[in-house]
Formats: structure tokens, C-alpha cells, sequence
């Protein structure tokens, strides 16, 4: 929404609460000059009045004191410099993704309308939709000023200070009225009762409470044997602590001399305070917890290290007695002193013996070895070896050349002996004949290849002869 249209809703709602506040004036009037009102009755004619009388409105503000019980309802404040008012979303509008991611510093715009809660008379906004708007305006200084503390290193670590074992006097700066301060005091009392304590009274909300809490700092460091300093709180909004996010009270802890415990708020709240302080407790109460030490829980340690002293004491002692009996025992007369070394003489040379002994067993093995390489390398040695297996050699040639002949001699004789087996002259000898025709040499297989009268040739084993054919026979199948 534009300016101009603000400024102009602004002015409506003006003049028609002046017109309502005129008419609700008059008719108060009237009605207390002649009834007397129950506050029932009172809360019904209020709450007819301003629910009839604002039934949307558009408002803006600044996120607060989120709460989102079991219900399912989400219930927050929206507020700005000066002012601040109640607000709800019911569940059944309170699922939405918008709604769901309200956080406490957001600015949002608001579309609303007015309602009382007539048992108790107050008036709140039940929500119907939001817009985010960014961040508010204690939320923004608060992540500006933590990170640029954090960037100078106030909340590092190895800035932090050890709180002592047993504290002889704490430092408390806190209001001295409420429950905080009696807490404190009594779980110090039953705790560790010994522990001196110094109140030192501050205020813990408003504009006024750094510059307190600042001061009751510097004032803690004056009192001399302070041991530890715990600033702390009860619980509040978001604005009710933004005096512990201020940066000079930052600054004063981290460069206070003593420990610092921060106790501000609940377990959820956080602040800058917590951040540079040593160390930071959940609640007041967990604070004193975690100074005081318990004083059952000490005596019992202090009853488990006498036990262990003395058990220490004693075993010292056992081992003293058993170290002055060794001694006793190994102390003795010259006498004895020269038997043991008697025997401890004789256990020498015999000794002595023995290596002696070994010594030469091991020489003359070494020299035996020696003796054996040397005749292996020997060059005569090595000569006449090398002629034997010369000589084997050549007697393995003239053997194998030998078998080798013999061999290829009976192959020979094997191969000639085919030979002359298939050597048609052999045949010739044993009586056969080949007979060709004369003058042409041709071969005559048959009897039909010649005629009567034709001479022919007869190749028999040694020589041939010459004859006329004078009749052809034939063979009888």
C-alpha cells in the first residue's frame, strides 16, 4: 500500500472512531444516569462496539514473543517504537506457508480484524493474512551488531576465561528485587555456603539498563578477591532483554578481568551477552549451578582422594619394606663375596674355554672351506676335467657316427633291394621276354596286334632275338 493511501485510511479511521466515540459517549451517558453495569454487560456493549466498528483493518508492525502452542494457533505481538498490540492466527488458517515462517524481528504487514476477549476484557487482532517486510528494527540492529562483534573476534574462543574450582566470592549484578536474586542465593546456600557473596543491584530492562550494567561491571572489578561475575535475569520478550544486546556492555565483558556468567532469559533466549561472556547459562538457576560447586559432591570427592592417599601411603610403604629386604638379602660377609667371585672366576675361564674352542672349531671350518674353493678353482683340476669330458665327447661322436652309418648302410641295402625287385631286367632273367614290333619298337601286348609274316623282336635277360610270326593262336576263355 502507498503512503497516500495510509495517510488516507488513517484520517477514515480517525473520523469514524471520533463519530463512534461521540455516539459511545452520548449513549454512556444515558445509560449510566439511569443502569448500573455488571462487567459482562460492560465487556458485551465494548466489544459490539469495536468489533462492529473495525471489522478489516491493515496494520504493520514488528514480530514479538512468537508462540505456536500445541493448539495449532499462533500468537505473536506486532509493535513499533512506542506501542504494541496482541495478535492471533487461528489453525485454521495458521498452516499456510506465510504464516508458518513468522519469526520473532520480522516486520510484516497485517490484514486483521479487532476482537475482545470478553472473560479477561482484552482486545487483540485476529490475523487473516501477512506480508513480510523485512527485518524489525531491534531484530536488524541485533544481527548487525553480532556480526560485527563476532568479526572482531569478541566471541572467539580462545578468549574465554576458566571459571575457578571454588570460588570465594561472587559477583552478582542483577535487580535486587525478584526471583532471580533469590534463586541465586539460595542454591549458593545449598550448595556451597562458604562462598561470599556481593549483590550488586543494576537495571535489567529499559533504555537506562546498559549504561547500569555497564557500570556495575567496573564496579565488580573494584571489589577485591572476586572470583567470578554472573549478570543475570528472568525471562521476557525480545524487547524486554535488547539491553543485554547493547555493544558497550559487550565490550565491557570482554574486557572485564574476571570470569563472566552470562544467566539472561530462558534456555531459548539468546543475546549478544551470551555470545561474549565465558560462559552462558540457560537460567539464572543454571548459572548458580555452575558456579557453586555442591558441597556433598566435593566432600565425597575430598573422602575418595584421602582414600586414595592413603592407600598410596601404604603401598609406598610396602614397597619400601620389600626394596630394604632386597638390600638385606643382598648384602653379605668378605667370605662370601670371594666365594662368589670364586665362581664367578671358574664361570669365566670356563667361559673363556668355550669360546676359545668355538673360535677354533670355526677357523679350522672356515679354512677347510677356503682349502675347497681353492682346489676347485685349481686350473690342472680344472684341465684334466675338461679332457675327460672332451674325450667322453668324442667317443659319443664316433659312437654316434658309427650307429649313424650302420643305419644309413641297411637303409641303402633296403632300398636297393626294392630297387632290383622292381628292375624289369630281373624279371627278363627268371625267363621272361618283351616283344616289340620291328622296325618301329612298339610294344606287343596282344596277340591281334601282329599279323602272320610280320617279324618281331624278343628282348629276353641277356640278348634278343629276331623272328617271323608264323601263326596266331588264340586262348581259350
Amino acid at each position: 500500500m502507498s503512503q497516500a493511501s495510509n495517510d488516507h485510511a488513517y484520517l477514515r479511521i480517525r473520523t469514524h472512531v471520533a463519530c463512534l466515540w461521540g455516539q459511545y459517549l452520548v449513549t454512556s451517558a444515558s445509560l449510566m444516569m439511569n443502569s448500573i453495569f455488571t462487567v459482562s454487560k460492560f465487556n458485551d456493549i465494548i466489544k459490539g462496539l469495536m468489533e462492529g466498528s473495525f471489522e478489516q483493518i491493515w496494520i504493520e508492525g514488528e514480530v514479538s514473543n512468537v508462540s505456536r502452542p500445541a493448539s495449532g494457533h499462533i500468537y505473536f505481538t506486532l509493535k513499533d517504537e512506542s506501542s504494541q498490540i496482541r495478535a492471533v492466527v487461528f489453525r485454521r488458517i495458521g498452516q499456510m506457508r506465510s504464516f508458518l515462517a513468522i519469526t520473532n524481528g520480522e516486520m510484516v504487514l497485517c490484514r486483521a480484524r479487532l476482537n475482545l476477549y470478553k472473560p479477561r476484557g482484552e482486545y487483540h487482532l485476529v490475523i487473516e493474512t501477512v506480508e513480510p517486510r523485512g527485518l524489525g528494527v531491534l531484530q536488524k540492529l541485533f544481527t548487525e551488531t553480532k556480526a560485527r562483534l563476532a568479526q572482531e573476534g569478541l566471541f572467539d574462543a580462545e578468549h574465554k576465561k576458566n571459571l575457578p574450582l571454588l570460588p570465594r566470592k561472587v559477583a552478582i549484578i542483577t535487580s535486587p528485587t525478584g526471583a532471580v536474586i533469590r534463586d541465586i542465593l539460595t542454591i549458593s546456600a545449598n550448595r556451597f555456603p562458604a562462598t561470599d557473596i556481593v549483590v550488586i543491584p543494576s537495571k535489567v530492562q529499559g533504555a537506562d539498563a546498559p549504561q547500569e550494567l555497564v557500570g556495575a561491571l567496573h564496579l565488580a572489578q573494584k571489589i577485591t578477591d572476586v572470583d567470578v561475575i554472573i549478570i543475570a535475569r528472568g525471562g521476557g520478550s525480545f524487547e524486554d532483554l535488547s539491553c543485554f544486546n547493547d555493544e558497550k556492555l559487550a565490550r565491557a565483558i570482554y574486557e572485564c578481568r574476571f570470569p563472566v556468567v552470562s544467566a539472561i532469559g530462558h534456555e531459548t533466549d539468546f543475546t549478544i551477552a551470551d555470545f561474549v561472556a565465558d560462559r552462558r547459562a540457560g537460567t539464572p538457576s543454571a548459572a548458580a549451578e555452575m558456579v557453586f560447586p555442591e558441597r556433598k559432591a566435593l566432600t565425597n570427592s575430598l573422602q575418595g582422594l584421602k582414600v586414595r592417599l592413603q592407600q598410596a601411603h601404604i603401598n609406598q610403604l610396602i614397597s619400601k619394606k620389600k626394596y630394604w629386604e632386597n638390600l638385606t638379602v643382598r648384602t653379605k660377609t668378605p667370605e662370601r663375596l670371594l666365594e662368589d667371585y670364586r665362581i664367578m672366576l671358574d664361570d669365566y675361564s670356563y667361559r673363556v674355554n668355550r669360546s676359545v674352542n668355538n673360535l677354533m672349531v670355526l677357523q679350522r671350518e672356515k679354512h677347510t672351506n677356503i682349502t675347497f674353493r681353492i682346489s676347485d678353482k685349481n686350473p690342472l683340476a680344472r684341465i684334466a676335467l675338461l679332457s675327460s669330458r672332451l674325450q667322453g665327447a668324442r667317443d659319443s661322436l664316433f659312437s654316434h657316427w658309427r650307429l649313424l652309418g650302420e643305419s644309413r648302410w641297411m637303409s641303402y641295402a633296403a632300398l636297393t633291394g626294392r630297387l632290383e625287385g622292381a628292375n624289369p631286367l630281373a624279371i627278363l632273367r627268371r625267363g621272361y621276354g618283351i616283344i616289340t614290333k620291328i622296325p618301329n619298337e612298339k610294344l606287343i601286348c596282344k596277340a591281334e596286334e601282329v599279323a602272320v609274316g610280320e617279324k618281331v623282336k624278343i628282348k629276353l635277360g641277356e640278348g634278343a632275338l629276331v623272328a617271323r610270326v608264323e601263326e596266331i593262336m588264340k586262348e581259350k576263355q
